[in-house]
């Protein structure tokens, strides 16, 4: 048995990546493998077929079929809008893959390698922490997401950003936006936040060049340049804001 999943592995990239349920279906069932080796081989297929769905390690700066079929992917995910769909991974890609990679717990570096490329193939789009109600932005801190969400409870576009650091956390609670400003001036830290729009206080969600996956504002919700004019755009005077410490939280 051994000799022969090991001519298997040697052909594996040769395996079309379509059949790759058939594959672990056929092991789960045919009595030949069972338990925690089907699991096993189901896996580590996966992860052998998975450059195969997008040619490869994708990152910043990657062109191609293969970008445009990942960018396709994100949007229909939420996770990127139609106008940046193409044939290059850009700033918006590599934003947009950081937030599929924190919503589906992966490690968020915005890099399209083995275990991303499964986990965009099986993926669904993100539900909102509660349904119906009205247009809101939600933020979630333990994960570092903010998802955008219509009257009818749908997930319009789910967001990578950095929220308050250690000493500065942002506030959780229910709030509305109260104050918009394109270009705000902050006296305090001597900054421009554009698409600044704030829903207690000093804190707002704003654009911001640099956006990393973990929490390192002042108690802002900083958004990725890419996608700040989209949450302005969708948010207005008095939209609700809920921000909450964990997901579990939200439901």
């Amino acid at each position: 048995m051994a000799a022969g999943i090991g001519d298997r592995a040697k052909n594996v990239h040769a395996v079309r990546p379509g059949v790759l349920l058939t594959i672990a279906e056929r092991a789960s069932h045919g009595g030949a493998l069972r338990g925690v080796a089907t699991a096993a081989v189901a896996c580590w297929l996966a992860l052998a077929l998975a450059p195969a769905a997008f040619g490869g390690t994708l990152a910043w700066g990657s062109s191609g079929p293969a970008v445009k079929r990942l960018n396709e992917r994100l949007y229909h995910l939420s996770y990127l809008g139609a106008a940046r769909v193409g044939r290059r991974f850009t700033r918006a890609t590599f934003y947009a893959v950081m937030a599929f990679q924190k919503f589906e717990r992966l490690k968020p570096d915005g890099i399209v390698g083995p275990r991303t490329s499964v986990a965009l193939r099986t993926a669904h789009r993100p539900r909102p922490p509660r349904f119906g109600g009205e247009r809101r932005v939600d933020v979630i801190l333990s994960r570092q997401l903010a998802f955008l969400v219509s009257e009818a409870g749908r997930v319009r576009r789910t967001l990578s950003v950095s929220t308050g650091k250690a000493g500065f956390r942002t506030p959780t609670g229910r709030f509305r936006v109260y104050r918009r400003e394109r270009w705000s001036w902050s006296p305090t830290y001597q900054a421009w936040l554009p698409w600044a729009e704030y829903f207690k206080g000093g804190n707002a969600i704003h654009g911001y060049p640099r956006v990393p996956a973990y929490p390192a504002s002042h108690g802002c919700v900083r958004v990725p340049l890419p996608f700040a004019r989209r949450v302005w755009r969708f948010s207005r005077m008095n939209t609700r804001v809920r921000v909450f410490g964990t997901m579990s939280n939200a439901r």
